[in-house]
């Protein structure tokens, strides 16, 4: 990768359209300031004291979000939201960005997923968050919504350039991305095979057939030993490629400060991650590093050349402490010009195994 080949992948991304069909949180932050504590006269006890609020939007909002700042000219949002607060403050942060959220439906008897976080102001300055509050769907996806995703998911699939399939929902069958989605999603991904086809999922990645799929190791080992114990990246990359060879594409193996790795089923190329110094906060960064990779594929990049790009992204949005991070051009380029040196030699293949 040169500046020159990066910048030609960042230049063409107004000209791409990404579907992004998941399930779309809210993350709300409460700063709390504990020198303005109180006492509760009702029950005695702290009641603290909240200075500051915002919203952001996470789990399938975060890639759109990262998108939107990396200037891909058409984000179109797939899912499903509650008619409450929520909901308005996550429409509204979308619509913000520039996404277009008219196949976001909202349901009066869905709840928005919410990740409420609680952020403790310290005396340095910086913030520690406190035990969330979240709220989910635990009662199935009812069918009738299901249609509505997948008349939206058909109806937009033929203009776009690449489609992203995020599951974040832990309770089976219960977010926007269930079997039926899944079915569909593969019959599509085989039917459309020059379009991009990009699946992940924090429980069910051995599920999706046909896309490409991003897991970390703990992911990719669940996927093919669902009871076994945490893996070393050793075995995680021999499970990854048993992971490629179920769905029959590549697999992004994601390995944290290890950086990431390319697996087929035969081999596996590893790429180094930026060194970082100093406070980091992970959490989306899979999702941003998501957005990075799908935005370079469907602006022409090589495998490879899209994993450098993701790289780059989550190296951006971990150093935003207290947020779910986004990572503009800008930066890219920035902090591409600072690490090129790393991916000029790449270390050779690991042959692999199917386990």
């Amino acid at each position: 990768m040169t500046p020159q080949r990066l910048d030609a992948i960042l230049a063409r991304l107004p000209q791409v359209a990404i579907v992004v069909l998941g399930d779309y949180f809210l993350d709300r932050y409460f700063e709390i300031d504990p020198a303005l504590a109180e006492t509760s006269l009702e029950t005695g006890r702290q009641a603290h004291q909240v200075v500051s609020t915002r919203c952001h939007p996470g789990a399938a909002g975060t890639i759109v979000a990262n998108l939107c700042a990396l200037g891909v000219g058409g984000v179109l949002c797939v899912g499903f939201l509650g008619d409450d607060g929520e909901g308005f403050e996550l429409l509204r942060a979308l619509r913000a960005m520039g996404a277009q959220t008219d196949a976001l439906l909202v349901r009066p008897d869905r709840a928005t997923p919410t990740y409420r976080k609680p952020l403790l102001r310290l005396p340095d300055g910086g913030l520690r968050e406190l035990e969330r509050l979240d709220t989910k769907n635990r009662r199935p996806t009812p069918a009738d919504l299901e249609d509505h995703l997948l008349y939206h998911l058909r109806a937009l699939v033929p203009a776009a350039d690449a489609i992203i399939a995020q599951d974040q929902v832990e309770e089976a069958e219960c977010g926007a991305v269930t079997s039926r989605l899944r079915d569909t999603l593969a019959e599509l991904a085989a039917a459309n095979p020059q379009k991009v086809w990009f699946g992940d999922s924090r429980l069910r990645v051995g599920e999706y057939r046909n896309l490409i799929l991003k897991p970390n190791r703990r992911e990719a080992c669940r996927a093919i030993h669902p009871d076994s114990p945490a893996h070393d990246s050793r075995q995680a990359h021999h499970c990854a490629a048993a992971l490629s060879a179920r769905v029959g594409r590549p697999v992004y193996l994601t390995l944290g400060a290890e950086g990431i790795s390319l697996v087929t089923p035969e081999q596996a190329q590893p790429l180094p991650a930026v060194p970082l110094a100093g406070p980091l906060d992970t959490v989306g960064a899979g999702d941003s590093a998501t957005a990075g990779l799908v935005s370079a594929l469907s602006a022409g990049a090589d495998p490879l050349e899209a994993a450098i790009v993701g790289n780059l992204v989550a190296s951006i949005t971990v150093q935003q402490i207290g947020a779910t991070g986004t990572a503009t051009q800008e930066q890219v380029r920035a902090q591409f010009a600072r690490h090129a040196k790393l991916w000029r030699t790449l270390p050779p293949p690991l042959p692999l195994t199917r386990r």
